[in-house]
């Protein structure tokens, strides 16, 4: 069992900035990857960024060049940058662990990006 536990979410003008965390039970280095997801009112869960346990690291189209997902092993942390905010990044961004067995979620973390 995996718990993970967001923060860092809150409301914040267009073209601002914030950093959310993701606080994971277990050992992050042995989990397969880690990566965070958006869904926004009336709309999918999307993958937007992700990383494996390689380090490798993958972002959705729309947050290339604005956003940074990393990871801290020493803390069972990671993290994701968002800078360059947009009123469509406005979503409940979730936290995901992989293992080898299932995936688990978090209970999600608001951003809300005013124009």
């Amino acid at each position: 069992q995996v718990h993970l536990v967001e923060s860092g979410g809150g409301l914040v003008q267009a073209g601002g900035s914030l950093t959310l965390s993701c606080a994971a039970s277990a050992i992050i280095s042995s989990l397969n990857a880690m990566g965070w997801y958006r869904q926004a009112p009336g709309k999918q869960r999307e993958l937007v960024a992700h990383v494996t346990s390689g380090g490798r690291t993958t972002y959705v189209d729309s947050v290339k060049g604005r956003f940074t997902i990393s990871r801290d092993n020493a803390k069972n942390t990671v993290y994701l940058q968002l800078t360059s905010l947009r009123p469509e990044d406005t979503a409940l961004y979730y936290c995901n662990a992989e293992t080898s067995v299932r995936a688990y979620w978090g209970q999600g973390t608001q951003v809300t990006v005013s124009s």
